[in-house]
């Protein structure tokens, strides 16, 4: 039988089925069927666990940036993360945003065993062709990280020695046209990372009312012209849906002027990607999560890209990271049941000038590390 998993797993028991074996990452000829339910997946999970080959519809895209000598995706604190997270033989790391696989490359070359996540399949594709020597060490699951918990669970882990989220948007999905992540090239209001999602960023400015997109442009965009930027969307409406990205930043261009290098349209974009794709909700959901998944002396690396992601992360880190808790109508502090954490910094850590003058995307990304505590430190 074709070995499917990496051999660091291969003594647990898997069934296809429940892991989206339709997605020909699993092939159910190869596995042995007495104890595996023939029903459809339920959780919706499309995940496989080996390098395995591309599927049809990325195989072309993936040649196409190998044959033009482009790489996916240029990791921002590749270093730093790698060094925080501290790998070594024999430790098990998830990456939960895999991407191109720029940082689990450097955890397996410092002899780790790595779970990559990824919910886009063009991302998996690249991973698992770039990683595919290291697949005694190395795994590839689709999925959302908000559903990392059961994942592991699936494939029957039990703890992990690191956690690393990088929730920036790669080079490649915002380059590629036909994902419509880009204001300065003409393709599709897209913008989902997972193709299968059912809403796109068409769908939004299409049919939202005024003042749902006001509080999104808002909210997840931090745009002050929120309202003028929507009510414009409902004038240009009346007379043709939105279908192509240059339409809408065009249309928010006339009305913004441009200042500095920065297009007018970028808030406006970061607050349709973040919608489309829940961000900040899956955000906030996966940390919850990560404590009881990680190992004692194992650490959480989160590297953020804009201040609602950090906003998120920081706070989260500050609560866990607190024996007690006092409120003033109490009359002496308490003791905090969700404290787990060590802050191993007290402020995140920026990218070097170097960094950021090699790869400009870096510019806004910050670092943020924690250690989970041991049980007996708890209170």
């Amino acid at each position: 039988m074709r070995r499917l998993i990496p051999r660091f797993l291969s003594n647990r028991r898997y069934c296809p089925a429940t892991l989206g074996a339709q997605d020909a990452l699993y092939h159910l000829n190869d596995w042995p069927s007495d104890d595996c339910p023939t029903k459809p997946n339920e959780t919706g999970f499309r995940q496989g666990f080996s390098p395995g080959a591309l599927p049809p519809d990325e195989s072309s895209r993936f040649e196409r940036s190998r044959s033009e000598g482009t790489d996916y995706h240029e990791s921002v604190l590749l270093d730093e993360a790698t060094h925080y997270l501290a790998p070594e033989p024999g430790k098990l790391f998830l990456d939960a945003t895999l991407g191109g696989g720029g940082h689990s490359e450097q955890l397996l070359s410092k002899g780790a065993k790595v779970i990559g996540l990824d919910q886009d399949p063009a991302a998996l594709s690249f991973a698992r062709a770039r990683l595919s020597h290291y697949d005694d060490k190395f795994g590839a699951i689709q999925g959302n990280f908000r559903d990392f918990g059961e994942i592991l669970s699936t494939i029957g882990i039990s703890g992990l020695d690191g956690l690393l989220l990088d929730l920036g948007i790669s080079s490649h999905q915002v380059d590629d046209a036909d994902r419509g992540f880009s204001f300065n090239k003409p393709g599709p209001l897209d913008m989902r990372m997972d193709p299968d999602s059912e809403v796109t960023a068409a769908e939004l400015i299409n049919n939202c009312p005024e003042e749902e997109l006001a509080r999104v442009f808002y909210e997840y965009g931090e745009e002050r012209a929120s309202r003028r930027i929507a009510s414009a969307i409902i004038e240009r409406r009346k007379d043709k849906f939105f279908e192509c990205t240059t339409d809408l930043a065009g249309l928010v261009q006339s009305i913004l002027p441009r200042r500095g290098k920065k297009h007018p349209a970028t808030r406006v974009f970061q607050a349709l990607r973040i919608a489309v794709n829940n961000e900040l909700r899956v955000l906030e959901e996966a940390l919850t999560e990560i404590p009881q998944w990680l190992r004692p002396g194992g650490r959480l690396v989160v590297i953020s890209f804009h201040s609602l992601e950090d906003r998120i992360v920081k706070s989260y880190l500050k609560r866990c990271s607190k024996s007690k808790i006092d409120r003033p109508e109490w009359p002496e502090p308490r003791s905090n049941p969700n404290y787990c954490f060590k802050l191993v910094m007290q402020k995140g850590l920026i990218p070097s000038k170097d960094e950021v003058k090699s790869n400009p995307r870096a510019r806004s990304a910050r670092l943020r590390v924690a250690e989970k505590l041991s049980i007996e430190v708890q209170p």
